[in-house]
């Protein structure tokens, strides 16, 4: 089984030392921060060293900084944005930083226009990407209103740039499930997403980050089956719980609940019938 990796999602009121300790706690030697939960790290301001110090005391490497958004609309604002988070993401010992498209239905670029903004965004994070020493992991939004949906044209615009070794794709089994996606491209993911969805009275486009939950054996987004495709195809990196459900995020016991997620998702690989 691919190691477990934990999202500050699992947990977004935690501070970074409780959020660093429940991966220890866990066995997990993986995590993603983000820049975006109030009043944590590293929205208040935390120093990178800081960040540096706390994961290094713990043996945790920090699998990326999520996210840059919208990394594809790219503003003399969101370069300044971009240096700055990359520049943090390097100075704190993280490997990536997760870029996340524009989510908007008030966005109406044709495809031309919205492709080539996505290629401009691309080769102005490059050399950035480059000097820091950092990954840039874009992550598609398979929403129906987002600007990016689908992991093939990320990897065709990354290959247009000339840019495969600066940039991995995300494999989020939400949105991959969302978009309708059926194509895999494990030789080119750096980086896996996990949820589940139970809700049964959801159509595939009513579901949104708000159903997101830790992958049981009610999961609709075939989980298992999306894995197991991307271990046969080489994929060997972390799985990354990342859920947005209230009631995950208020669990009164996350480290029991995500215990349990990883025990569900370790006996269905054991057991390819589940």
């Amino acid at each position: 089984m691919n190691a477990f990796s934990l999202n500050h999602r699992v947990a977004p009121a935690a501070g970074l030392t409780a959020f660093f300790d429940l991966a220890v706690s866990l066995g997990v030697t993986d995590v993603e921060v983000r820049n975006e939960l109030p009043g944590v790290a590293i929205a208040d301001g935390t120093p990178a060293e800081t960040v540096r110090r706390e994961a290094e005391a713990r043996g945790l490497t920090i699998l990326s900084i999520n996210a840059l958004y919208p990394f594809n609309i790219w503003t003399p604002e969101r370069a300044e944005s971009a240096r700055t988070l990359i520049d943090y993401a390097a100075a704190c010992g993280a490997q990536g930083v997760v870029l996340c498209p524009l989510n908007d239905p008030a966005y109406r670029a044709g495809n031309a226009e919205r492709l080539g903004r996505l290629r401009e965004a691309l080769a102005a994070l490059a050399p950035l990407l480059r000097r820091a020493g950092v990954i840039g992991l874009v992550e598609p939004l398979g929403f129906p209103e987002s600007s990016l949906r689908l992991k093939r044209e990320a990897m065709e615009a990354i290959d247009a740039v000339g840019e495969a070794g600066t940039f991995k794709l995300v494999h989020d089994t939400f949105h991959h499930h969302v978009a309708g996606e059926t194509e895999f491209f494990p030789g080119h993911t750096g980086l896996v997403h996990v949820s589940g969805v139970v809700d049964e009275g959801l159509s595939r486009d009513a579901m949104k980050d708000a159903h997101r939950v830790l992958v049981d054996a009610g999961d609709r987004l075939d989980n298992l089956g999306q894995i197991r495709e991307l271990v046969a195809g080489g994929y060997a990196g972390p799985l990354s719980f990342e859920p947005f459900a209230d009631s995950v995020s208020n669990a009164a016991d996350i480290r029991s609940l995500l215990a349990d997620s990883m025990t569900v998702l370790r006996q269905a690989e054991a057991d390819p019938a589940r």
